[in-house]
């Protein structure tokens, strides 16, 4: 599968301090920030450091580095904003869309973590 990177998509040009963010995590591998229109009382976007358009480009081109770098840091982000069961918070959903049925509006490979209140049902259940 050929992967078409566009480097002008808004988080590329977050990740090259074009645009302002609020930080929640910066490691060498993965910026953490706030969502800009947040779907729940947390909702941070986690996203590597290099150009790849989906999961399955991520996991298929990124370094091993890379990959762990980068799920560590999503795992920092629940430790940092105190969202794990049993550490005093109630949970917190991952989500990545991928492709157009994913409805991927970004095209540079994103984790959305929400948390702060019940989610209700992943999906509709008329399927």
């Amino acid at each position: 599968m050929a992967y078409t990177y566009d480097d002008g998509n808004i988080f590329a040009r977050i990740l090259r301090g074009e645009l302002p963010n609020q930080t929640v995590l910066e490691t060498e591998h993965a910026l953490a920030f706030r969502d800009i229109a947040p779907r729940a009382p947390v909702h941070v976007l986690v996203i590597p450091k290099g150009p790849y358009v989906s999961f399955d480009h991520f996991m298929a081109g990124a370094t091993p580095a890379e990959i762990s770098g980068f799920f560590r840091a999503v795992r920092s982000v629940s430790e940092t904003l105190g969202l794990e069961p049993g550490d005093g918070g109630n949970g917190y959903r991952l989500i990545a869309n991928t492709g157009t049925d994913g409805v991927q509006e970004v095209q540079h490979f994103h984790v959305h973590v929400l948390a702060g209140k019940r989610l209700g049902p992943m999906v509709s259940p008329d399927v």
